[in-house]
């Protein structure tokens, strides 16, 4: 069974890791609303005009390079994605090359683009692109990583006969999840790099930072303290205004 890619909107659980970011954010930065109702009236209905079919590529969702590859009136040819039912590939892992020219070379995986069942291998399955090229000025000839699929272009390599193999998931007898290689029965542990984010290279590492973070304390401490009150309502009490008017009676009919 296929699915067409744009209908794939939620953004990978491996980008969201990456990007250190609020799952909310990150929704509201590739996001293209072109137009919708006000909100909090219910004479308007909750309808609104919005981009449907977004073009993921190598550049982050929340980037301003995503923004332009999908800009209003950009028009580009559908993209089929196979579904992946549980991701295996992560960064860090060695792998080996099933197809092209660099078919047979293993290296080492660099970036993972879950969206589109993408790993990109370090120095393997490269191409030339010229950048800068103007009338005036010749370019930039540049050596570029070609993404691959995850489905049938790369494999695993085995930490034991280092070949290509299969894998399936299993638990051990702690209950914890792990990468078995069909091959040899050998488990393959997940990189520490697969843990890198954009902030930090392993979470025991990370030093908190006073105006960024939010301490463990602050945020198990309690500060809100429900009352049948308005905000203007506490505004004044804290400032000791006291409202003795009275208002003038009214009628409905």
């Amino acid at each position: 069974m296929r699915i067409f890619g744009y209908l794939a909107k939620k953004v990978g659980d491996i980008t969201i890791k990456y990007s250190n970011l609020p799952e909310s954010y990150i929704k509201r930065s590739y996001e293209q609303v072109y137009w919708k109702n006000p909100t909090g009236y219910p004479q308007y209905a909750k309808t609104q005009i919005a981009r449907k079919r977004y073009r993921f590529t190598t550049n982050r969702p929340w980037s301003g390079q995503f923004q332009q590859q999908n800009e209003r009136g950009s028009h580009r040819k559908k993209v089929f994605l196979e579904p992946v039912g549980e991701w295996s590939f992560f960064k860090g892992d060695r792998v080996e090359v099933m197809v092209g020219r660099d078919k047979g070379k293993q290296g080492i995986v660099s970036q993972v683009i879950q969206e589109r069942n993408w790993v990109i291998v370090e120095g393997l399955n490269t191409h030339l692109r010229v950048i800068g090229r103007d009338k005036n000025f010749p370019g930039v000839t540049i050596q570029s990583e070609a993404p691959l699929l995850v489905t049938n272009q790369v494999k695993l390599v085995d930490p034991e006969s280092l070949k290509p193999t299969e894998i399936e998931w299993r638990y051990t007898e702690e209950g914890v999840k792990v990468r078995v290689s069909k091959e040899s029965s050998r488990i393959i542990p997940i990189p520490k790099t697969a843990e890198e984010t954009i902030d930090f290279k392993s979470k025991e590492l990370y030093l908190e930072n006073e105006e960024k973070d939010t301490k463990a304390d602050v945020v198990t401490k309690v500060t809100f303290a429900p009352k049948l009150r308005t905000f203007e309502m506490d505004i004044m009490e804290d400032m000791g205004i006291k409202e003795d008017r009275v208002p003038a009676e009214s009628y409905w009919y």
